[in-house]
């Protein structure tokens, strides 16, 4: 009697239904769908987050020249702010940051800009001592860049 039991019970477990397997197949997307906008906005941030730490490093580079040069700003380019700091990048390439500019107004102050990979600029400016922060976003993203700042 056990035996007869335990045949029916295994010839009514055939395997999913279509209906089921859609139903998975449904949830998956829906998690996908969801999860996929997130991971590529935590790309554009990081892209963002590394132009932003260049540019800082350029400030500071900036104002190391002026307290070498009497606090004057004159004559500091790209190349100048490379030899202080190595590690800023003064061309774009291998897919990183780069020091896209840098203007500088004797001993008033500088205006240093870099871009990240996806075009975004950050820039840092400072005028009789005022510093003040300003980015623009190539892609419309939503990264590091909200409304001209950062």
């Amino acid at each position: 009697m056990w035996h007869k039991t335990q045949r029916s019970t295994a010839a009514d477990e055939q395997g999913f239904t279509l209906i089921e397997l859609l139903v998975v197949i449904l949830i998956i997307g829906i998690l996908a769908a969801i999860a996929i906008p997130s991971f590529l906005n935590q790309q554009t941030k990081a892209t963002d987050a590394a132009a932003k730490e260049l540019v800082h490093s350029m400030q500071v580079t900036a104002e190391t020249y002026a307290t070498d040069n009497s606090g004057s700003y004159t004559g500091l380019d790209l190349t100048i702010m490379n030899q202080y700091e190595a590690t800023i990048q003064t061309t774009q390439g291998n897919n990183n940051a780069y020091a896209s500019g840098v203007t500088t107004n004797g001993t008033a102050g500088y205006t240093v800009t870099a871009s990240s990979t996806d075009g975004d600029t950050f820039t840092i400016s400072r005028l009789n001592g005022a510093i003040t922060r300003s980015c623009t976003s190539a892609t419309g993203v939503a990264g590091g860049c909200n409304n001209g700042t950062w």
